[in-house]
């Protein structure tokens, strides 16, 4: 509680924190229930596994752009907002986007919604989530506070509009879109009028422009084997988390129930108590991070991953997938927090946006390419829990490869004083 009202008292905290709350609250309220909304039958849009995966393969395909164009022009940028607040503006326009052009789009002409879509979904969210935490994580090794500390707020707000939407998509799908747009308005307010004094933004822009690496520098970490070892690592490990949670998860869970709205109701409750659990292990991991490492942790989080899967695939009935539903709320800390702090011992620090957006969240986004659609496919002609099987051994061969590849804290060091400490 001492170390949490000490944060509040950085006035580059309240402004992180209020950017990572507003920006997953305003994202959540619909994206809990995208997937839902792309293939119920009430109220949704009806779409087949194939389908689903192909609106997911374009979305990753067209991320992958705007996450190596967005880490490179933050990097230049440092903690100046005009990509921020192209974000926010995003954020406001997806509700009346999504009613009068997505939807039709998406059910009259598949393929020029889907790309549509894509381009727009990207921009404002499945690239800008990458690019604002990054953003945020730079602003707290300048200012001086603890980033899972601001990433969980994070966490608390989609854990508020998960249950909310549930509630909301069983009346009209429509709203959480709204309501996000509304959300996303406070985002662009937040950005373009809160300027909090006395934070190193304003004291070092000079220094920054001098240290501020150059583009040779950047698009040379593709030439470092270690990149490519993380790269593989995050193909094979968050790329199969990410199609499991978003593509398959949801419809797998609500079709455990009675009717589709009750199931609905149930995974909005569902997902609102995980992730509220996960905010808090966003407080919590960084202690666990002292005192076994950033390698250990990240080692810890794929391990975690494999199990949730796996159990899933293994489990019958709502209840017990429920119970490994639960595990995300440890998995999803410990990977984030520990590539970050990964990141910040092993690599040039003046490289962070470009790094986790090229290194982890591009890398996954390839992947979604690539295999959204042949999952999508396989889902479709042998069914959810055997498909998840499948993904569970892929990520148990991630954790396989990454026991090797991945360097310890002590090994290859760039910057020794993020080594995690006791």
């Amino acid at each position: 509680m001492d170390m949490l009202r000490s944060q509040f008292s950085n006035p580059a905290y309240r402004f992180g924190s209020a950017t990572i709350f507003l920006f997953f609250a305003a994202w959540g309220i619909w994206w809990s229930f995208y997937q839902i909304w792309l293939t119920s039958e009430a109220g949704g849009l009806q779409l087949n596994g194939a389908q689903v995966g192909t609106v997911y393969a374009i979305q990753g395909a067209i991320t992958m752009v705007l996450m190596l164009v967005y880490g490179v022009l933050q990097d230049k940028l440092d903690l100046k907002r005009p990509l921020t607040i192209f974000i926010g503006a995003s954020a406001t326009l997806i509700g009346p986007f999504t009613q009068f052009i997505y939807q039709p789009l998406l059910q009259d002409h598949f393929i020029v919604g889907a790309i549509l879509g894509g381009v727009v979904l990207s921009a404002g969210f499945v690239a800008g989530a990458g690019l604002l935490e990054a953003f945020v994580e730079r602003m707290a090794n300048r200012t001086g506070f603890e980033y899972g500390q601001a990433r969980m707020w994070g966490s608390f707000a989609y854990a508020i509009v998960a249950l909310l939407a549930g509630i909301f998509f069983t009346i009209n799908p429509m709203l959480n879109f709204w309501i996000g747009s509304a959300l996303g308005a406070l985002l662009l307010c937040t950005q373009l009028f809160w300027h909090p004094k006395g934070t190193a933004q304003e004291a070092s822009i000079e220094e920054v422009t001098a240290k501020t690496p150059p583009v040779s520098e950047m698009v040379g970490l593709l030439k470092d084997n270690h990149v490519w070892k993380v790269i593989v690592i995050v193909l094979l490990s968050w790329t199969f988390y990410s199609v499991f949670d978003q593509q398959m998860f949801p419809d797998f869970y609500t079709s455990l129930f009675s009717s589709p709205e009750v199931g609905q109701r149930a995974y909005g409750t569902l997902n609102s108590v995980q992730v509220f659990l996960e905010a808090i292990m966003m407080g919590l991991i960084p202690l666990l991070m002292r005192k076994v490492g950033a390698r250990n942790t990240l080692l810890l989080g794929i391990g975690v991953m494999f199990v949730r899967i796996f159990l899933c695939a293994a489990f019958a009935g709502p209840v017990l997938i429920s119970i490994a539903k639960m595990l995300h709320a440890f998995e999803v800390p410990l990977c984030i927090l520990a590539i970050f702090k990964y990141f910040a011992i092993h690599f040039n620090k003046a490289l962070s946006a470009t790094l986790y957006l090229v290194a982890f969240q591009l890398s996954s986004q390839l992947g979604n390419v690539i295999l959204s659609a042949p999952l999508g496919s396989l889902r479709d002609q042998i069914g959810y829990q055997p498909t998840f099987f499948v993904i569970s051994g892929v990520v148990f061969v991630a954790g396989l490869i990454a026991v090797f590849a991945l360097k310890r804290d002590d090994e290859a060091v760039v910057n020794p004083e993020e080594i995690p400490t006791r």
